[in-house]
C-alpha cells in the first residue's frame, strides 16, 4: 500500500532549482534514502514532504492512515519545555492517552492527603480504562525503553538546557514513539555514538513503518535500506535495493551515459559541419533539425564523479613525535567528579592510524584536547617532538573573519600544496575537489551553511600539511561523496593519525588501531578495526553470559554424589584479567546497594499509596532492580570461580 506519493515537486535554491518536477512514492514498511551531494536539496525535499516549506510547485499526498513523523537536522524546541513535555507534544491519539493519564495522576498526588474531587477520580478511571484496553502499558514500557538507550534519564530537564546533541536525541525519541506509519529522519545518526547507532541501526531495519531518510552512514545505508533515491542535476532516480545495490546500478549507468554523450558529440560534429554550409545547402526543411542541433548542444552534459587519489610531499617527522606518560583527567558533576582518563601512557609512531572509540560522554574529545595541549590534565606528562606539526579538526570551528572569501581563506594557509610527484596543486584545485567550483569561491565565508564552512575548514587544514593529523567527528555535515574524497587523501597520508567519529565505515577504511575508552577512565587497546571489535565485544558479552549460567547451574547442582561435589569443588581455574579483578573488587559493594535498593521499593510498593501512577513507576523500578541484581549476583559468581 502506497503511503506517501510525491508528484512533480520543484523547489527553488538560491541561485537555481534544486529539483524540478520530482515524482516518486514510500510504500507500506519501505525503507528509502535519499542520497546526493552537499546543496543538492536533500533536506529541503524531506522538509517539503514534512510539511514544514512550501514546494515551489507540485503537490504531496499522505495516506490519511499513515502519519508522518519529521527529525530535522536542528531540531526546534521550546526551551522552558521539559524533555516530558517536549516528547508528548503531539498529536498521536496513544500518546494524548498517556498525556492525559499521566496528568490526571499528577492532580490526584498534589491533592495530598485531601479527597480528590469526584471529577478527577472518574476521569483516572476513564483513563485508566483506555490504559488498559488499548495495551499502552506497553507502549509506555517501550518509550521508556527507546529513552534509556538513548541516555535520556531524567525527564524534568529543561529544553534549553540540553547540549546539541542531547536536544538531537531527545527529538529522535520524540519521532520514534509517535503512533505514525511514516519516518522522516535527516541525519539522524548524527551526536550518536556508535553503540547507540547500531542500536537504531537494528530499530530500522525490524520497524514495520515506512523509513525515508537523509544520512551520510554507509553501513547504516546498507542494512536498513529496500530503495536508494538520488538527488543529481534537479532530478530524482531510483535505484532498488540497499547501498551496495546502488554504487553497481550507479557504476552501469554513469557508463550507458557517457556512451550516450560520445555518441552525441559525434553526431554534433557532423551536424556542425552541415550548419556551417549556409543557408542555400540546408533546403527547406531544416528547421526541426536546427531545433535538434540546439538541443544536442544546449543538453546538461553528463560529468563523472572525479576520482581524487593522491599524496602530498609530508613533513618529515622526527624520532620523538608525541608521548603522553601518567595523564589523568576528571570533570566536576552533581555530588562530585567524574574521571574520564585514567593513568594513560602512550608514544606515537610513524604512520600509525588510530581510532578513538568510546560511549558519548567517555572523554573521546577531552583526549584529543588533552594530546594536542588545549586541555591541561589533572596529572602526568604530555611531550611534542620539534618536527610534529599538528592539524586538529575541531567539531566546531571557529571564523574569526566571516566576510573573507573562500578563497582568501585557503590561500591565508597555504596557496599550493605539493604531490608526492613533485607536482603542485593550486588552493583553487582543491577547493574544486571538496565540491567548490566556480562563483563559490568568490563568495563570503558568511554566505556558506554550517555544513560548507566545514568543509572549508577541513580543507584548510589539509594544505596546511601537517604530519600529524587529528580529527573529531569530521564526517558530520558531510556528504558521501565528500567524505570519499577525504577517505582517498586520509589513504595517502603518511603521518600519524587519530580520529574519533561515529562513521564505522569512516573508520574501517581510514584506521586500523583503536584506543577504548573504557567506563572507569581506563585506556585499552585493540589491533583491528572498528567492525572487527564491535564483534569481538559482542562474542566476549555472549561468553561471559553463558560462563555466568553455567556458573549458577553449577552452583545450583552441588547436591550431587561425593566425588561429585569433590570435581566441583576443584575445577580448572581460569586466572582473571586485569579489568576482571577490578570488577570483583568493586561488585559485591554493587550488590549490596542492589539490594538495600530493592528493599526500599518493596517498602515503598506496600505503603497503601493510592498513586497509580507513582505504584506503576515503582513497580518497573523494582523490577529493573531486580533484573539487575540477579545478573550481578550471576557475575559474582561466575568471578568468584576465576583466580
Amino acid at each position: 500500500m502506497n503511503l506517501l506519493s510525491v508528484s512533480k515537486l520543484t523547489r527553488m535554491g538560491r541561485e537555481a532549482p534544486l529539483f524540478v518536477d520530482v515524482t516518486f512514492g514510500l510504500d507500506e514498511g519501505e525503507k528509502a534514502a535519499l542520497i546526493g551531494r552537499n546543496g543538492s536539496g536533500k533536506s529541503t525535499l524531506l522538509r517539503c514532504i514534512a510539511g514544514v516549506i512550501p514546494p515551489d510547485s507540485g503537490s504531496i499526498v499522505v495516506n490519511k492512515e499513515a502519519g508522518v513523523s519529521f527529525l530535522p537536522q536542528n531540531p526546534e524546541f521550546e526551551p522552558g519545555d521539559t524533555i516530558r513535555a517536549h516528547i508528548y507534544k503531539s498529536d498521536s491519539p496513544k500518546l494524548k492517552i498517556i498525556r492525559e493519564y499521566e496528568d490526571a495522576c499528577e492532580l490526584l498526588s498534589r491533592a495530598g492527603q485531601t479527597s480528590p474531587s469526584e471529577r478527577v477520580r472518574r476521569e483516572l478511571e476513564r483513563l485508566t480504562h483506555e490504559m488498559d484496553s488499548k495495551d499502552l502499558w506497553n507502549y509506555e514500557n517501550s518509550i521508556r525503553s527507546i529513552l534509556t538507550t538513548l541516555g535520556i534519564t531524567n525527564l524534568e530537564l529543561k529544553m534549553g538546557t540540553l547540549s546539541g546533541g542531547m536536544a538531537k536525541k531527545v527529538s529522535l525519541a520524540q519521532v520514534l514513539i509517535e503512533d505514525t506509519k511514516v519516518l522522516l529522519l535527516d541525519e539522524p545518526t548524527n551526536h550518536l555514538d556508535i553503540t547507540t547507532i547500531a542500536w537504531l541501526e537494528e530499530h530500522l531495519r525490524t520497524t514495520p513503518r515506512s523509513v525515508l531518510m537523509v544520512t551520510h552512514d554507509r553501513y547504516f545505508l546498507d542494512s536498513i535500506c529496500t530503495s536508494i533515491r538520488e538527488i543529481d542535476r534537479k532530478t530524482v532516480t531510483l535505484y532498488e535495493g540497499n547501498f551496495s545495490k546502488y554504487l553497481e546500478k550507479k557504476a552501469i549507468a554513469e557508463e550507458i551515459a557517457a556512451n550516450t554523450d560520445a555518441r552525441i558529440e559525434s553526431v554534433l560534429r557532423t551536424e556542425r559541419e552541415w550548419l556551417l554550409r549556409g543557408p542555400q545547402a540546408r533546403g527547406t526543411k531544416a528547421k526541426a533539425r536546427i531545433d535538434s542541433i540546439h538541443r544536442m548542444i544546449n543538453r546538461e552534459k553528463f560529468a563523472q564523479d572525479k576520482g581524487f587519489a593522491f599524496e602530498v610531499t609530508g613533513r618529515r617527522l622526527g624520532g620523538k613525535i608525541l608521548e603522553v606518560e601518567g595523564i589523568s583527567k576528571a570533570w566536576p558533576v552533581p555530588g562530585g567528579t567524574k574521571t574520564v582518563i585514567r593513568d594513560f601512557s602512550y608514544q606515537f609512531k610513524k604512520g600509525e592510524r588510530i581510532g578513538v572509540f568510546g560511549d558519548n560522554g567517555s572523554g573521546k574529545t577531552t583526549l584529543l584536547n588533552i594530546l594536542m595541549g588545549e586541555v591541561e590534565a589533572d596529572g602526568g606528562r604530555r611531550s611534542a617532538g620539534d618536527n610534529t606539526v599538528f592539524g586538529y579538526y575541531r567539531q566546531n570551528p571557529e571564523f574569526p573573519d566571516l566576510n573573507m572569501t573562500v578563497l582568501e581563506y585557503i590561500k591565508e594557509k597555504a596557496e599550493v600544496i605539493t604531490r608526492s610527484d613533485g607536482t603542485e596543486l593550486t588552493a583553487s584545485k582543491m577547493l574544486e575537489q571538496f565540491g567548490f567550483e566556480g562563483r563559490v569561491q568568490y563568495s563570503p565565508l558568511l554566505s556558506l551553511s554550517g555544513g560548507e564552512r566545514k568543509r572549508v575548514y577541513l580543507v584548510r587544514l589539509l594544505m596546511s600539511n601537517p604530519n600529524f593529523l587529528v580529527l573529531d567527528e569530521p564526517t558530520n555535515d558531510f556528504d558521501i561523496y565528500t567524505m570519499s574524497v577525504l577517505e582517498s587523501f586520509l589513504e595517502g597520508f603518511g603521518g600519524c593519525l587519530l580520529v574519533v567519529s561515529h562513521d564505522r565505515y569512516f573508520m574501517d577504511r581510514v584506521v586500523d588501531t583503536l584506543f577504548i575508552l573504557e567506563d572507569d577512565g581506563s585506556i585499552s587497546g585493540f589491533v583491528g578495526t572498528c567492525s572487527e571489535y564491535l564483534v569481538v565485544r559482542e562474542n566476549e558479552r555472549q561468553s561471559a553470559a553463558e560462563e555466568a549460567k553455567e556458573a549458577a547451574a553449577k552452583n545450583a547442582s552441588k547436591a550431587g554424589t561425593e566425588e561429585a561435589a569433590k570435581n566441583a569443588a576443584q575445577p580448572k581455574k581460569k586466572k582473571r584479567s586485569f579489568r576482571e579483578a577490578q570488577e570483583y573488587a568493586e561488585i559485591e559493594n554493587v550488590i549490596e546497594k542492589l539490594e538495600e535498593r530493592k528493599t526500599e521499593l518493596e517498602n515503598k510498593l506496600s505503603s497503601g499509596s493510592s498513586d497509580h501512577r507513582l505504584l506503576a513507576e515503582i513497580s518497573e523500578q523494582l523490577t529493573a532492580t531486580g533484573t539487575e541484581l540477579e545478573e550481578k549476583i550471576l557475575r559474582w559468581e561466575y568471578l568468584s570461580s576465576l583466580e
